[in-house]
């Protein structure tokens, strides 16, 4: 019974790790996104202005 209760709370924890790194990993692009976007679009105001 132990063993059980032992499996089940090490998949719930590497569940919630994997969980979180991919939640990490979606937040990470999309920041990635946004600011290559606002550093493109500052690069053509910048070149506009030249």
């Amino acid at each position: 019974m132990f063993l059980i209760l032992a499996v089940l709370a090490l998949v719930l924890i590497f569940g919630v790790a994997g969980f979180t790194i991919h939640l990490l990993w979606l937040v990470a692009g999309i920041v990635a996104v946004i600011w290559l976007f606002s550093f493109m679009t500052k690069g053509k105001r910048n070149w506009y202005k030249r």
